[in-house]
């Protein structure tokens, strides 16, 4: 077996997010092969893309047999829409998978003798998202404007996902408003390669608990946009939420993502509000908050519970986002400081703490291992929800320094876990429980949460 080679592959196992193996044999062997997608079960025509001493990769072709696993997928875009990885996998074998998947992880990297909270499954399985990105662009070179997700593997293909089932109706009903206003119209979208155009993104938030709808519309200034004529589209569209505020946004960047250039409030707010926990955010359409509004209930929930009352306790918030895990902490604790390098989420942490009462949190913007040592408080309990790629390791060493009796580990990416676990576990700090979450149904992340106290004093 060689780069190049095509071959036919059983898939075994699966690697979130979005990977699966299988085993090929040669004289030396058995040797496994990591693909991009797949499922157990499946025979998948693969050609060899990567092939080195320990590591072979594929890139799958054709799937020549179903997994008898598989049930059918409600989305017809299922398959070529890059928005689900196991829509068409029951979704009790969903969260089996996810479950084992860590578990596995954690095993590798030498943690063991926890309590295994298993997994929690999302309140909601379909109509969960709150937030949605949409690009514009087509499906073939040159071909109608399209509105949707990107395709499956590909940068450039646009899949027309007007019928989306992470999502509830009105952002359907949006996203075919939109692209209809704007085929009418003969509009073009922005071409990667080019730089030339005028569309880029739609971005729809909606409060899963208030039904408040926010919609974005990001272009470059290589065009003019009707903004009378787009508001009233708008407003004229039978939903079952409100819509609370209308933005456009120009971007003139080159980058394919949605970012503020120059924002103009066409209509209302630009916010919106959504509940958790019973406590009230309030989220800007670049704010960062959780977009599975009832999944991030179950979460913060044990995170919670994890802490226990701690009424004369003081926590750290690392990475703190927009403060809502410190919020949902801050009546069961003494003091609750949240650091976090984004300004923007520090003062909507701010704002948000003070609208709901809370007066013992203080949030401070600035990066993690600077800011950490500069806090005159010792912290009881640490908090830490890194991004996906977990805590640099200089920040480890810092954020152990200040030896609290416990620390509780939010990850979104497993392997980012099971690499930082050990170096607590060096440091005198026993993993005493471990939770799953699944915050994407279909998607190829989860949640988890870890308890850890120190067992050397």
């Amino acid at each position: 077996m060689k780069k190049g080679d095509i071959i036919d592959i059983r898939i075994e196992g699966i690697e979130f997010p979005g990977k699966s193996w299988g085993m090929v044999e040669e004289e030396s062997g058995a040797k496994k092969v990591v693909i991009k997608n797949g499922i157990p079960g499946q025979l998948v025509k693969t050609r060899i893309t990567k092939k080195r001493s320990k590591k072979i990769e594929g890139q799958p072709l054709e799937i020549l047999s179903a997994s008898p696993l598989e049930i059918p997928a409600e989305c017809p875009a299922f398959g070529k829409c890059g928005g689900c990885t196991y829509q068409s996998l029951p979704y009790e074998k969903q969260l089996e998978l996810k479950a084992n998947y860590v578990l596995s992880l954690l095993g590798k990297a030498g943690i063991d003798g926890f309590e295994f909270g298993g997994i929690i499954p999302s309140p909601e399985v379909f109509e969960y998202r709150n937030k949605m990105e949409y690009s514009f662009g087509d499906d073939v070179k040159d071909g109608p404007l399209l509105l949707g997700m990107h395709e499956r593997g590909s940068f450039y293909n646009i899949v027309k996902t007007d019928c989306c089932r992470l999502t509830d109706e009105d952002f359907n009903i949006i996203q075919r408003a939109v692209l209809g206003y704007f085929q009418e119209k003969d509009q073009t979208y922005f071409h990667k390669r080019s730089h030339e155009g005028f569309l880029r993104h739609l971005v729809i938030r909606k409060g899963r608990q208030t039904g408040e709808i926010l919609v974005n519309l990001v272009t470059t200034s290589q065009s003019e946009l009707d903004s009378a004529d787009f508001t009233e589209l708008l407003l004229t569209l039978e939903l079952s939420g409100e819509i609370k505020g209308i933005l456009h946004t120009i971007n003139d960047g080159v980058a394919d993502v949605v970012k503020k250039d120059d924002l103009h409030i066409l209509y209302g707010e630009d916010c919106i509000h959504d509940k958790i926990l019973g406590l009230e955010f309030e989220i800007s359409t670049f704010s960062f908050f959780q977009t599975n509004t009832l999944g991030a209930e179950k979460l913060y929930s044990v995170v919670r519970d994890y802490v226990g009352d701690r009424q004369d306790k003081t926590i750290f918030d690392l990475y703190c986002g927009t403060g809502t895990i410190a919020q949902v902490l801050a009546p069961v604790a003494k003091k609750v400081i949240g650091i976090e390098l984004i300004e923007e989420a520090v003062e909507a942490a701010k704002i948000n703490a003070e609208a709901n009462g809370l007066h013992n949190c203080a949030f401070i913007a600035g990066d993690v291992m600077e800011k950490v040592a500069e806090l005159p408080d010792n912290p009881d309990i640490i908090i830490l929800d890194p991004p996906r790629d977990g805590i640099h390791p200089k920040a480890i060493f810092k954020i152990i320094g200040f030896k609290p009796d416990t620390f509780i580990y939010v990850s979104c990416k497993a392997t980012s876990l099971a690499r930082d676990l050990p170096f607590f576990k060096e440091a005198g700090y026993g993993v005493e429980k471990v939770c799953c979450v699944d915050m994407f149904p279909h998607g190829g992340h989860v949640e988890c949460v870890v308890l850890m106290s120190r067992v050397e004093k």
